[in-house]
């Protein structure tokens, strides 16, 4: 399985290599392009040398905020990200061990659990975390039972409405259609 979300082969490896990544950069899609915060836990690896929830829960708030100034900016609002990364990757060492993929994989739960679990996670409202469940069971592998019904309309097979539809430029191009189409909706509706 190998991920390709934000056109530079490196970060696309380490989401698809990194279950942290990949959560992390769910975390930071918002108020930016898909893009840059998929590309977001790269950067935090290569400013910090962390890529394990234990390790980045555990560094200096300061420290990890410089890294995320740093030009280029992990994120449009470094303040709020940062601690918000952390929070989560210390979420995920307290009630996870560590390991991020247990979200998904512990005690083989369903889809309906895993937006639960989601959802528990600091950051991750109701959308998110049915976009994330659509992720991990279109791209990521996961076959929990009801997996499509949790993610809601973005579990829909062959649409093309998140993240979770980008395996190539051409769908990146569609869901970025789709996302414009529905800002322009909400404003005239």
């Amino acid at each position: 399985m190998a991920l390709h979300i934000t056109g530079d082969s490196d970060a696309d490896a380490l989401l698809s290599d990194n279950p942290l990544a990949l959560l992390v950069g769910m975390l930071l899609d918002q108020q930016v392009p898909m893009e840059t915060a998929f590309a977001g836990p790269l950067k935090i690896e290569q400013r910090t040398g962390a890529a394990d929830a234990a390790t980045i829960a555990g560094m200096d708030p300061d420290e990890f905020l410089d890294a995320f100034k740093t030009t280029p900016a992990v994120h449009r609002f470094p303040g709020s990200m940062a601690a918000r990364v952390q929070a989560l990757c210390q979420e995920i060492v307290d009630r996870w061990g560590g390991d991020a993929s247990a979200i998904w994989t512990d005690g083989d739960p369903s889809g309906a659990e895993v937006l639960d679990r989601l959802k528990a996670l600091p950051g991750f409202g109701e959308q998110k975390a049915k976009i994330f469940v659509a992720l991990l069971g279109k791209q990521y592998g996961f076959t929990g039972d009801g997996w499509r019904t949790a993610a809601g309309d973005y579990g829909v097979e062959g649409s093309f409405r998140s993240v979770a539809d980008i395996v190539s430029p051409e769908s990146l191009t569609k869901v970025r259609e789709h996302k414009k189409a529905m800002k322009a909706a909400a404003k005239t509706g």
